[in-house]
């Protein structure tokens, strides 16, 4: 106890004299020594070309080249798929918009549909995806990335941290082994860090900590770094051609402009979109969508699928109630929780069957755990999982942030039975190359498989990704089942036949 104490002592006596350090400015600031953190941004500034030609510039034109890393699509996880885009953006300062048209390259689509072609036009207030059918709403993540863009883009950040009220410096940091000055502001609720060079004072790289609204919602408060490099002098300006976003210490994508024109007339054409669709753009709510209990169809009795983008299943058993898949977000969770105790008053949920690892498929889990269910995971998600539940939510709260709880799992490493009755379910792991990190579900009485995220009919009668497919046919015949029926994640139930004829016909 006396030892614990004078060690309590001695902790809080470097923790205040290090707060004494900071609060008088006396931080390391290589490159800046004796200056303010106004002075050592102007030195930044200057580095760039100075605050009135940066100020001078109304727009951008960018011919952009970039790959992203698919962290929540990959089926064995790292190192992971890769997605491509040849970008041509147009970013007005003067309009506060931007107009991305993107030419995509997504290794997942089927044969001969990879590429694909997309216009965004969006401002910090809305904006749309433009197509020759019309406008359609953009996401939440577009109208995010669109506002970091205007303000802490590479023309911009400097002003904006020059404006802050709260400028100010923090602890020095080695990047690239060169000691970089760290200049931190609050912008629009957000913490901001820019990472000065000590030698040319231009701005490395860019911390932020936000919840985004694209797949990286999951993870609750993200730590993004935006590193910016090959530096180009063009009419007067230093300007990074290269730009590298780190998320939670994971290279997630990196973008080079092939070319770049400042100041380029900005054809008002370009930037007509249709109001209401521009404006039902933030009325969205993203990921923390409710769940809907009005598309409901009966697989068997006590066996109900609700349909929807993430498909969900309730199952009533003899000693309570199992929710396969709880998808999407905590607030669809709740809402499918709701369904069930409505469905069967005063039965227990007794178990949740998450069985993939893509990052929507788990999207309700931290729910499932705060309410302190059982929930049935494959051995090999356990990792990413407990990633998952151990991110904090400090940012927007959810259920599991207030009051964090232990994991109740109950791990698949082989055949897993769960109930008795006519409703009982077998879970298999499928352990195919693309399949490794689901399990299917199948209920021996009623003859019905789920397949996890395996099968989608396409409108013309062919399978979506044959090879997932195939991989689960192995492992029904690997088990021995018979199957009448199959359905999944993103597929109403289908004939086990006609579903085996789809995939004969890929041979």
């Amino acid at each position: 106890m006396f030892c614990s104490f004078r060690l309590s002592i001695a902790a809080m006596a470097a923790f205040s004299a290090a707060s004494a350090v900071l609060h008088a400015g006396i931080v390391e600031t290589p490159g800046c020594a004796g200056s303010t953190p106004k002075e050592c941004v102007t030195l930044a500034l200057d580095a760039m070309g100075g605050r009135q030609k940066l100020d001078a510039i109304h727009s951008v034109q960018l011919d952009i080249i970039s790959h992203t890393a698919l962290m929540e699509q990959s089926y064995r996880q790292a190192p992971f798929i890769t997605s491509y885009e040849r970008d041509k953006t147009t970013i007005d300062f003067a309009g506060q918009r931007i107009r991305t048209e993107a030419h995509a390259v997504w290794p997942e689509s089927d044969p001969h549909q990879a590429e694909f072609d997309n216009t965004l036009i969006a401002t910090p207030a809305g904006g749309v995806y433009h197509s020759a059918q019309g406008d359609s709403p953009c996401s939440l993540a577009d109208l995010d990335s669109t506002r970091e863009t205007l303000a802490l883009g590479p023309l911009r950040v400097l002003g904006a941290a020059l404006e802050a009220a709260d400028l100010h410096y923090e602890a020095a940091e080695a990047l690239r082994s060169t000691s970089h000055t760290v200049v931190a502001f609050t912008w629009d609720k957000m913490p901001v860090r820019i990472l000065l060079n000590r030698f040319n004072h231009l701005p490395d790289a860019v911390d932020t900590t936000a919840q985004f609204h694209d797949f990286w919602y999951y993870w609750g408060d993200v730590k993004q770094r935006v590193y910016w490099d090959n530096w180009k002098y063009t009419q007067g300006i230093v300007y990074p051609s290269n730009e590298i976003t780190e998320r939670n210490g994971a290279i997630w994508s990196s973008a080079q402009a092939l070319d770049l024109q400042f100041n380029v007339p900005v054809d008002e054409k370009n930037f007509a979109v249709d109001a209401k669709a521009a404006q039902q753009s933030v009325q969205q709510k993203g990921w923390a969508r409710s769940f809907h209990g009005d598309k409901s169809t009966e697989l068997a009795q006590g066996i109900d699928l609700y349909t929807g983008s993430w498909n969900t299943t309730i199952v009533q058993q003899q000693d309570g109630v199992v929710i396969l898949e709880t998808p999407i977000s905590g607030t669809f969770t709740q809402g499918l929780f709701e369904e069930a105790k409505k469905k069967y008053p005063g039965a227990k949920i007794k178990a949740v069957l998450s069985t993939s690892d893509s990052w929507p498929h788990a999207g309700g889990i931290r729910f499932d755990v705060a309410q302190g269910v059982p929930v049935y995971i494959l051995d090999l998600n356990q990792p990413l999982l407990d990633r998952m539940l151990a991110a904090p939510h400090s940012i927007d709260p959810d259920a599991l942030q207030p009051s964090p709880k232990k994991p109740d799992w109950k791990i698949v490493a082989a055949r897993v039975d769960i109930g008795t009755g006519p409703n009982r379910m077998e879970l298999y792991p499928i352990r195919g190359a693309s399949t490794e990190r689901q399990y299917m579900v199948y209920f021996p009485e009623r003859r019905l498989l789920y397949a996890s995220d395996t099968l989608v009919i396409n409108p013309d009668k062919t399978l979506y990704d044959p090879e997932l497919m195939y991989e689960v046919r192995q492992a029904v015949e690997r088990e021995h089942l018979a199957v009448d029926t199959v359905y999944a994640m993103h597929q109403g139930p289908a004939r086990w036949s006609d579903v085996v004829l789809l995939l004969n016909k890929t041979i």
